[in-house]
This record gives structure tokens, sequence and C-alpha cells, in this order.
């Protein structure tokens, strides 16, 4: 598919609104205190039916994730783009963005997103798309953020996935549970190192991953032809 200004305005306009959405994600100092942690029963039965209407939220998530990270111990995803396959080994030190990214596959989250933020010699980033059905998607499964957990070593060197924080009014670099970026460059990306959690690493389709870093892109790294991840699959 071949940009329009349309298209442009509307990648625009969704990379204001993930912003002013990610911003607005904060708690509630006075409910801190009040605040019920569901229960584990809850959270085992909702995790039996993956395609429930259970709604994630900055209260639920934590401790959602981790029961899930209890049950489900899959840990090799594959995701399969319109230039190749790239297969991913998630690390089980990083719990809660393990079985997020888990959970996400599983409910088919990533099937028609796109990698929407390449370049070259540095990232290709992917889980967002400018179609308003992955928007819909979103809603339905609810609207929370991730903290940091980058203390388990990992560096930000080749082949490492990891997630985006959110972008305005977050000093603490809370993730966007929805999107992705892996390290393309020979060298790494080092000055991300600390900031950002590394939940993965490719362990199959680096190549892959390289023609998607060349492809030609417009003034805000958006590929010039859409590169859609057609599905994420569960492996083992």
């Amino acid at each position: 598919m071949v940009h329009t200004p349309l298209m442009s305005f509307q990648r625009h306009y969704i990379f204001l609104i993930t912003s002013i959405l990610s911003s607005c994600i904060k708690k509630d100092k006075e409910n801190i205190n009040t605040t019920k942690v569901i229960s584990t029963t809850k959270v085992k039965k909702e995790i039996s039916k993956v395609k429930s209407k259970f709604i994630l939220t900055e209260k639920n998530s934590m401790d959602y994730f981790l029961e899930y990270d209890k049950i489900h111990k899959e840990n090799v995803v594959e995701l399969d783009t319109d230039m190749g396959k790239i297969e991913i080994t998630l690390f089980n030190e990083t719990k809660f963005h393990r079985s997020n990214f888990l959970y996400l596959s599983k409910l088919n989250y990533f099937k028609s997103t796109q990698f929407y933020r390449v370049i070259n010699n540095f990232i290709i980033q992917g889980g967002n798309s400018d179609n308003r059905k992955i928007w819909k998607k979103r809603k339905s499964i609810g609207k929370y953020l991730l903290p940091v957990d980058n203390n388990h070593g990992f560096k930000h060197s080749r082949g490492m996935v990891s997630m985006p924080s959110s972008i305005i009014k977050n000093p603490h670099k809370l993730a966007s549970p929805y999107e992705f970026f892996i390290v393309q460059s020979t060298s790494g990306a080092h000055f991300l190192d600390g900031d950002y959690t590394i939940f993965g690493k490719v362990t199959k389709g680096m190549d892959v991953v390289d023609k998607i870093a060349a492809v030609d892109t417009d003034d805000l790294d958006w590929p010039i032809s859409n590169i859609f991840i057609n599905n994420v699959k569960v492996l083992r």
C-alpha cells in the first residue's frame, strides 16, 4: 500500500492520540489505600478463557499478569510478517512483560498491526497501525501500562526485543504494552540500556529484521509500503 496525504495525516493523528492516551493513565492517590487486589480465583478463571470480556486496567493488570505467569510457561513466539518470519525467545526474568506479550498474542492482538517506525541501523518498531480496528482491539483488551523491569543485566544488543515507553508526561518511562521494538544495529543501541525493558531476543529471522530495516520510509519513519504482522504464533 502506498501513502496518500490523508494517510500521512492519519498517522500524525495516531502518534498524537497514542501520546495523549498513554499520558492519561495515572493512579488516583485518594484510592491507593482502598484498591482491592483481584482474587487469584478470578484471575485463573479469566486466564483459562483468554478471549473473555475481562478488561485490564492500571489497578488489576499487575496482579493478573503475576498469576498468568504461573500458569502460562511458553516463551517462544513466531512473528509472521509480510517480509518473512521472526522467531523470538521471551525472557522468563521479565515475567510481566513476557506474560503481557503472550496474552496479547493469544488474543490475536498483533494480527494486522504494522511495523510503523523503521530506522535502518537502529530499530524496527511494531504493534501499532493506522487501522481503526486495532484501536478497537485495544479498547476491548484494556488501558494500562507496565513498569520498567531492567535489573536483569540485559543490554540493547543486536536482536534484543524491548518495550517502548509512553511519550508524554511519563518520567518513569512506563511501557506501552501493545508495542515493541527490535534492535537492528550491529553495534546495538546501548544508550537505551537502563531506560527500557528488554523482554526477549530474536533467535531466528534477523535477516528478515534487516530487510524490514532497509525499506524506504516517510518523515515519520513509517514505511512507504506498509509492512504488516500477519500473525504471532506461540510455538512453545
